[in-house]
């Protein structure tokens, strides 16, 4: 499983993702945006280790190996506003967007999961990007089932329900 978080504040918990996923038998790669990155920075190493991975939050240098394995899923989680539309628009300026790009073009399951506060879900694009994102495949966990909005200053990211990314995951595989 490749998990990619963005700089939400659910992602200080990304740990519990990730102990999770591999209690469920999941081997975790994790990208981070570049702001989740700098979020995160003093945890990176503890994260490497959690993941036996590096962390990746930028594209590899052509011509360079992957130091990744291959994936059967893509969890984005916790995905922001800008992700979302960033991901339905196809603009790949991330590396966490430009492979979950590529994710939908290869046809790999994808799951996003958004966490944004009301204001921001009220933005005319953001219902256009879900919509775009359905349309392709992407199982996006909004609203009842997935992640519920709370208005600014009142998110609880310690909530941020992880395990309905993971179940997803475990479906979107098992249905492919």
């Amino acid at each position: 499983m490749y998990l990619f978080g963005c700089a939400s504040p659910p992602v200080v918990h990304i740990d519990r993702a990730i102990r999770d996923a591999q209690a469920r038998g999941w081997q975790v790669c994790l990208g981070l945006t570049p702001s989740a990155r700098e979020w995160l920075e003093d945890r990176l190493p503890e994260l490497e280790e959690l993941t036996g991975h590096p962390v990746r939050s930028a594209y590899r240098f052509y011509g360079r190996p992957e130091t990744w394995p291959r994936t059967d899923v893509v969890v984005v989680a916790p995905a922001t506003l800008h992700t979302v539309n960033a991901c339905a628009l196809g603009i790949t300026s991330t590396f966490v967007v430009g492979f979950a790009a590529e994710a939908m073009g290869k046809r790999i399951p994808l799951v996003v999961m958004p966490c944004l506060n009301s204001t921001y879900a009220r933005h005319p694009q953001f219902e256009r990007s879900l919509e775009v994102l359905r349309g392709e495949g992407v199982r996006v966990l909004y609203g009842p089932g997935g992640f519920v909005p709370n208005p600014p200053g009142q998110g609880r990211p310690e909530e941020y329900p992880w395990h309905l990314a993971l179940d997803a995951a475990h479906e979107a595989v098992r249905r492919r």
